[in-house]
């Protein structure tokens, strides 16, 4: 279980003006096994609230534990472990073939080259990416492709939490609904807690068991898709769900 108890996060503005308060006193859980996605506009805070979950950025004030061990600055290192991490356009190290990429944190932490080599057969076959495509670099790869090895990488060491950055946002449509399909069978099969990040109310919906819609750095509703559709907390759950709607021409009746 992913747990967060009145986390705030604040930055410098340019300048010696005052600070932007990124996260506002986030409370939030994750149950284990679950599929959480973290919804909302540009700039509401999702992409620091999983960099705070992941412990590239301590929040000022809250906590964040994992199965109720804190992280800390003396913790955060071994804890991130236990997490795999898919940041906004892969982030695939463009010097090292898609093998390379999946190795180099195994490696790290001392597995057998037996071991690295029996698990990305395993990351093969759960993802469908060609074993052929093992030895291209970022740059020979295809858009799909590139967020395929960036999933395996994520998965390398078997980690208990799953963080996805708007895994497939830079996709054209027809590649972005094949990977949605397979991501979902990825999460079925593996049951790990993971964390979704994306401002599209549709990829919320096709893939969340909660949704949690976030603005200004708080989070405003949490719930189901219905729940957002049918019981709005607050004006402008209303007007982003309208937007989201009409944009996608999604019915207020799906689940």
């Amino acid at each position: 279980m992913l747990e967060l108890r009145d986390v705030t996060r604040r930055f410098d503005a340019a300048g010696s003006g005052p600070q932007t308060v990124a996260l506002d006193a986030v409370s939030l859980t994750v149950p284990a096994g679950r599929t959480l996605v973290l919804l909302g506009p540009s700039g509401c805070g999702k992409s620091t609230l999983l960099r705070v979950m992941i412990g590239l950025t301590l929040p000022d004030e809250g906590s964040v534990s994992i199965s109720a061990q804190a992280m800390t600055p003396e913790s955060v290192l071994t804890l991130r472990q236990r997490m795999g991490y898919v940041i906004q356009d892969g982030g695939l190290f463009p010097h090292l073939t898609a093998r390379g990429n999946l190795a180099l944190q195994a490696r790290y932490v001392g597995w057998s080259a037996q071991r690295i080599d029996d698990r990305i057969a395993s990351l093969l076959e759960m993802t469908r990416f060609p074993a052929d495509g093992l030895e291209r670099y970022p740059a020979q790869l295809s858009g799909g492709q590139r967020q395929r090895v960036s999933l395996m990488r994520a998965l390398m060491l078997d980690p208990d939490v799953l963080l996805l950055d708007e895994p497939l946002g830079a996709l054209d449509p027809i590649i972005r609904s094949d990977l949605q399909r397979d991501l979902e069978a990825v999460f079925e099969t593996l049951g790990k807690t993971v964390v979704l990040v994306t401002h599209d109310l549709a990829e919320a919906a096709f893939f969340g068991h909660q949704i949690v819609l976030m603005h200004q750095g708080r989070i405003v509703q949490q719930g189901s898709y219905r729940d957002l559709m049918h019981q709005p907390a607050t004006p402008f759950v209303t007007r982003f769900i309208t937007a989201q709607r009409s944009l996608h021409g999604l019915r207020g009746d799906e689940s």
